[in-house]
């Protein structure tokens, strides 16, 4: 039996790689804090949809995954590896606020407060928390409240004038800043909103006497099946939404020291098993700690901001069609602007010449500078189709928003594809020219966000080649109506030929090393978890190929095996961006191949998803991609790899200079941009 590594676990494996970060303890406190917030949405994210996917499963399903396990085996060490996180989290968490109080930031209690600061904190309960707080009580004539997902809330035990014991739940309302900040004139004391609430329970529960008091989180499962045969996606997905937010509980978090009678009755009333209940000794909702990490005033407790780079590719640029004819031009993100995307399709707006604009948008930003353009190129009478995905998970709801907005502007909008979701990033732009029609396009890792073209790591390509031109149309047709899909010249597109032209790509590296011509393979994804592409790579190592695999998040496949995965290399890089990119490189018998594009090599991309991956054919752009390779491998600030025996360790700096490669491709951007380095 060949190797796997179970996804579940190996996802887990990934959020400890983060929080990790949070425990370096060469990282500045709120470069600390950030991580370690992000460990907790991406928890949160995890119990909502993978947790609650194997629940179900474990229910109704005994087969075993590629690793061998059943659903109820993955489940139940997902549950105890979870429990372990969440306590690591904690510890994690009281030493960062330890070294955040010497440095003038203190996390507090109402017990901490002096006279005027308790005096502030009161006048603000009274002034602006108690209008909006309303207590539920809980009794024959009135049931148990609807908590919303994720909320934060305190559980209270009472004892009536009978001496029977009744309860309440107080929500913290979100719509309220998690931190109050209290008046200091030398350091910044935040207080948690449900500490003031907590002290002031008596105010707001005075009917009877209060027993205990506890704090307690719920997540609800978000693994919800759109019925894509409806006549009406849009209506259905909004139906789905509200599904959602009345699904069951997954998870319940509850503080240090909870009481028992309060414990017994949360858990009868959310029909929660114990294995899911988890108490904490620190404050919950650690995502919530993310506006503590984003604090004014405090840049020397962070790592400095990336400004990004102007895009070398358009330095001195006046009309980014005419740059495209020369050649195919590339950014990388959040190295170089994302300024050239919102130019390219703004400039497509205005320009008379310009007849339509076809865009797929998976993730768009709150105050999308594309969007606005969309629509005024709409209101300019350009002809634009956007291909709105309403599937994207946790966007749902903004991308509905936007479609509608995009609609009433004048856009044609698709709710996406029956059947499969629409992840491609791709724009098309049709333009009268002298000479005739000519197609521009731009092709991306990323989506088309400003906000997380600063966060994440992607690169994207502008072109007017015909070949690219004549498949984007071709694609977007076949999205858009009734046509067969196409054969297309350049792009591969999933589900129709992807996982084939990987299978091929990586057969014929096998070919070249059987016949002793150069060969090699090296992927940048996000996730490696196809199992036929997983065998397939194994096979291509026992005929020693060698194969090395940038993998930041779950790998089921396990290098270093004898006689299986010898010739193979996995590591992940983390640091101060996400890496998002897909780079993928065959070595061609030494003319190499390299194609980028949306797509990782699991099952969902491959199979069950519109995807996009696009050959990179100007030698400059090649050699710049070979390039960002080299400085990744090289890493060993940020950089893990993957062991035979399933661990990943940090890659050593004994004795090496530090390698961070997200800080020299920062570099390497200001000065192709500029000369003068990143310090400018």
């Amino acid at each position: 039996m060949l190797p796997f590594i179970n996804r579940e676990l190996s996802w887990l494996d990934f959020n400890s790689r983060v929080l990790a970060e949070a425990q370096k303890q060469e990282n500045l406190p709120l470069d600390r804090l950030k991580f370690l917030a992000i460990t907790a949405s991406n928890l949160d994210e995890f119990f909502m949809v993978r947790a609650a996917y194997l629940q179900m499963k474990s229910k109704k399903d005994t087969e075993t995954d590629d690793a061998g396990l059943t659903a109820p085996e993955q489940l139940a060490q997902v549950l105890e590896r979870a429990r372990f996180f969440q306590m690591e989290q904690a510890k994690c968490l009281k030493e960062i606020l330890v070294e955040l109080e010497d440095a003038g930031i203190h996390v507090c209690r109402m017990a901490d407060l002096d006279e005027e600061q308790l005096s502030f904190a009161a006048k603000l309960f009274a002034d602006e928390v108690l209008p909006v707080i309303t207590p539920l009580a809980v009794d024959p004539s009135r049931p148990f409240p609807f908590l919303a997902n994720q909320s934060l809330n305190i559980g209270v035990r009472m004892c009536n004038s009978e001496g029977e014991d009744v309860y309440a739940v107080v929500q913290v309302p979100s719509i309220l800043s998690r931190f109050i900040y209290l008046p200091n004139k030398e350091s910044n004391y935040l207080l948690p909103l449900e500490e003031l609430l907590s002290y002031h329970l008596p105010q707001i529960c005075d009917l009877h006497e209060i027993m205990a008091y506890g704090f307690f989180r719920i997540t609800r499962s978000a693994d919800f099946d759109v019925d894509d045969d409806t006549d009406n996606l849009l209506e259905e997905m909004k139906r789905t939404l509200k599904k959602r937010k009345r699904s069951k509980p997954i998870r319940l978090e509850l503080s240090e020291g909870f009481d028992e009678k309060l414990y017994a009755f949360l858990r009868e009333m959310l029909n929660i098993g114990k294995r899911f209940v988890f108490q904490l000794p620190v404050w919950l909702d650690l995502s919530a700690f993310s506006k503590i990490a984003s604090l004014k005033g405090y840049n020397k407790l962070r790592q400095k901001p990336l400004t990004p780079a102007p895009a070398a590719d358009f330095l001195n640029c006046t009309d980014i069609f005419s740059a495209i004819r020369e050649r195919d031009r590339m950014l990388q993100h959040p190295y170089e602007s994302f300024d050239p995307v919102v130019d390219f399709i703004s400039a497509a707006a205005s320009d008379p010449q310009v007849l339509a604009i076809k865009q797929t948008l998976y993730r768009v930003s709150g105050r999308s500078q594309v969007v606005a353009a969309l629509e005024q190129a709409a209101e300019n009478g350009k002809q634009v189709t956007v291909l709105v995905e309403l599937k994207a998970r946790f966007d749902e709801e903004n991308n509905i928003q936007w479609a509608n907005r995009m609609e009433r502007a004048g856009c044609h909008v698709i709710y996406g594809v029956s059947g499969l979701k629409t992840h491609c990033k791709i724009t098309l732009v049709v333009r009268r020219e002298e000479d005739g029609i000519r197609r521009y396009i731009h092709l991306s890792t990323g989506n088309y966000n400003d906000v997380t073209a600063r966060l994440y790591t992607d690169i994207g390509m502008f072109t007017c080649r015909p070949s690219f031109g004549a498949d984007a149309s071709a694609l977007f047709n076949h999205l858009t109506g009734f046509s067969r899909p196409p054969e297309y010249h350049k792009l591969v597109v999933a589900p129709e030929n992807m996982k084939q032209f990987f299978l091929d790509k990586i057969e014929q590296e096998i070919e070249n090393a059987c016949n002793q011509l150069p060969c090699g393979i090296n992927i940048k994804v996000n996730s490696l978890l196809d199992g036929q592409i997983v065998r397939k790579l194994y096979e291509a190592s026992c005929a020693g190929v060698p194969i090395w695999l940038l993998v930041r998040g779950i790998c089921s496949l396990l290098p270093g095996q004898a006689g299986i995965s010898e010739n193979i290399r996995v590591r992940s890089v983390l640091g101060q961006f996400l890496e998002h990119s897909r780079v993928f490189t065959f070595e061609n018998a030494g003319s190499p191949l390299i194609y980028m594009g949306s797509a990782d090599l699991m099952p969902r991309n491959l199979d069950r998803r519109i995807e996009v991956i696009f050959p990179v054919e100007e030698p400059l752009l090649v050699q710049n991609l070979q390039e960002m390779l080299r400085f990744m491998w090289r890493d060993n600030v940020g950089a893990w790899e993957l062991s035979s025996d399933g661990i990943y360790r940090r890659v050593e700096q004994t004795g090496k200079t530090a390698i961070d490669s997200q800080q020299q491709l920062a570099r390497l951007a200001w000065k192709m941009s500029t000369g003068k380095g990143v310090d400018k």
